[in-house]
């Protein structure tokens, strides 16, 4: 029998109506102490009968009555969502995409290709909990007029300057390009922008401009009408239609490919949209916040990125600066990941020597707060004692 890797059992919900598949998926389940899976027979089922503190859901795709896609709707984000189906297709993997579904599995499979995927959503979730308490997580000695803060460690001038012109520019709608090196938290400063703004209330939509493929790019932002391609067999919002009323960030927005910028600018600058294969215009009021860590000016120059867009996005810029100008912030951020990561891998209690702690002040880190987290990882995994010391760290691997 597999061996749980922590003692927190990850509450599962199976939701298939073929009872020999479900069956059979709860059997196989069974064997792994580290779940506790519940099973129903329909996703209308599911809704009324599914405890609260569920986790995971892993649902089938073609189902009476409610079919996944619809249950995922439903739940708009509550629960991390594995789908499985024995008809995949373009259509209703993109869908599954914009629905923030965390895998998509193409029936037959075996129980250990399931595990595997459960497995990830539970490890990503952890360790992203341990990125984003490390740049976000409150801190008891931050003062009172810092709460508004939204939970940044502002221990740094660097960093507390740049939370001031963020805070500015959340006070209106202009568009705003944040900058900064890979791994220095720039969505998390578009959320900080947008939970300080009037749009607070509604929607923020992420998307990395550089993840999605050209060919899908297009109907991802503006959404498509029902047969406007194959496999299009239902009108589908776009991104932009999805963050109305809210704000909609673009991450590397330096990697659009430049026959898409012409529409973008567009869209931005009349308000309005045309679906993938419609025929009409629809009227959207979305907040643009970029990101990027390219040089877009140099990429005007070398014709790879629209000069007109560039100035429509660029209105407020905001240079975020890497770690190694925010000095005040590694050890909070380091200790705080390390006890994440003892937690997360039953390590039990570990600290920094002195001269560990020096070692990681005295360090540049080019990859910034997301390498900070990679060597803490690391160190706390590899390390023999309870008290890591430098040699420990192994910087600059």
């Amino acid at each position: 029998m597999p061996n749980a890797p922590k003692n927190h059992k990850l509450k599962v919900a199976i939701v298939e109506d073929d009872i020999n598949m479900r069956k059979s998926l709860e059997l196989a389940l069974s064997d792994y102490d580290e779940f506790e899976v519940k099973a129903y027979k329909s996703a209308l089922d599911a809704l009324k009968k599914m405890p609260e503190d569920t986790e995971l859901i892993v649902t089938d795709i073609n189902m009476p009555g409610l079919d996944g896609l619809a249950f995922a709707k439903e739940l708009a984000g509550k629960y991390d969502i594995i789908i499985m189906t024995g008809n995949a297709t373009l259509n209703r993997a993109i869908e599954s995409m914009r629905l923030g579904v965390r895998d998509f599995l193409t029936k037959p499979f075996d129980a250990q290709t399931l595990v595997n995927a459960m497995r990830r959503v539970r490890d990503e979730n952890s360790k992203n909990a341990v990125l984003k308490n490390a740049v976000k997580i409150t801190n008891a000695g931050v003062s009172a007029a810092n709460d508004c803060n939204n939970g940044f460690l502002a221990s740094s001038p660097a960093l507390q300057s740049t939370l001031n012109l963020a805070k500015k520019a959340a006070s209106t709608d202009a568009s705003v390009m944040i900058s900064g090196q890979s791994g220095v938290g720039k969505e998390l400063f578009a959320r900080y922008i947008h939970d300080n703004s009037m749009r607070k209330s509604s929607a923020f939509i992420a998307i990395n401009m550089a993840a999605i493929p050209e060919n899908l790019l297009e109907s991802e932002l503006y959404g498509y009408e029902k047969g406007a391609f194959t496999d299009a067999s239902a009108t589908k919002k776009g991104l932009f239609e999805l963050a109305d009323g809210g704000t909609l960030f673009l991450d590397e927005i330096g990697e659009m490919p430049i026959a898409l910028q012409p529409k973008l600018l567009r869209v931005i600058q009349e308000r309005e949209l045309m679906r993938v294969g419609g025929s009409k215009q629809l009227k959207i009021n979305v907040r643009i916040v970029c990101a990027t860590n390219a040089n877009l000016l140099e990429k005007v120059k070398n014709g790879e990125f629209r000069e007109d867009l560039y100035y429509r996005l660029n209105t407020i810029p905001i240079q975020i600066p890497p770690l190694k100008e925010r000095k005040d912030e590694i050890q909070t951020i380091a200790q705080e990941s390390l006890k994440k990561f003892c937690s997360l891998y039953n390590l039990g209690e570990k600290s920094f020597s002195k001269d560990a702690l020096k070692a990681l002040l005295d360090y540049d880190y080019p990859g910034n707060i997301r390498e900070l987290i990679s060597i803490i990882e690391r160190s706390a995994i590899l390390s023999e004692d309870k008290i890591i010391n430098a040699c420990d760290l192994r910087i600059g691997l």
